[in-house]
């Protein structure tokens, strides 16, 4: 069996105007089967064979019911506090010693100003002593009477030892004729006789010295004699 010599392919095309040759032969049949549908003829055949492809046709898909709903997210789980960091004790350490403080020198005070202080006022004149109240009124002798007399009591020691002399004593009498004060004004050298004299004379009663119908008050003198029986 003899061989046929093998085809020269200088005169192929190349691929680029092979599928652009494809293309155009697709397009020419394409335009011919337009034009051919164009005829009513042919349109009319064509539709009373479309029953003969109807039964060779699957049947369509059944509707697909739509898509469940996607669940819903899961709930996010509570999420723990973070445990706590261990504390740790810092140690403590030695606190510098303190750097001593040194006060300043206290500056100098200021001079206090010199206050000249004014002159007094010139001290008010001092006033004029009361006038002394008058001497009291000297009754005379004469004028004294008594309500009751002085009971005067000789010592029985002055008797003994025989002391005898002359008391005067001075009595201040008030309005009413009452004896106030009673003092000795002349001593008869002996304390008993003075001391009984002044005793005696404050036992008496005086009727009110009066001068123009008025009593006044005043001294009397009263001579008081101690003297023994021979």
């Amino acid at each position: 069996m003899s061989r046929r010599p093998a085809q020269r392919t200088d005169d192929a095309l190349p691929a680029a105007q092979r599928r652009t040759a494809i293309a155009l032969i697709v397009a020419l049949h394409g335009a011919a089967a337009w034009g051919l549908l164009q005829v009513q003829a042919v349109r009319e055949s064509l539709v009373a064979a479309a029953p003969l492809f109807v039964d060779l046709l699957a049947p369509p898909a059944p509707e697909m019911p739509p898509a469940p709903p996607p669940p819903p997210p899961p709930r996010p789980l509570p999420k723990r506090p973070p445990s706590p960091a261990p504390v740790i004790a810092a140690v403590p350490q030695p606190s510098p010693a303190p750097t001593p403080f040194v006060a300043p020198p206290p500056e100098p005070a200021p001079p206090e100003p010199v206050l000249v202080a004014p002159a007094p006022p010139a001290p008010p004149a001092p006033p004029a002593p009361p006038a002394p109240p008058p001497p009291p009124k000297l009754i005379p002798p004469s004028a004294i009477q008594y309500r009751v007399l002085p009971d005067i009591v000789y010592p029985n020691a002055s008797r003994r030892l025989n002391e005898q002399g002359l008391v005067v004593v001075a009595v201040y009498m008030d309005t009413s004729g009452q004896p106030q004060q009673v003092q000795v004004v002349q001593s008869s050298g002996f304390e008993r006789l003075d001391r009984a004299a002044v005793v005696g004379v404050r036992t008496a009663r005086f009727k009110p010295y009066t001068e123009n119908g008025q009593p006044v008050a005043g001294w009397a003198r009263i001579p008081i004699p101690f003297e023994l029986e021979n």
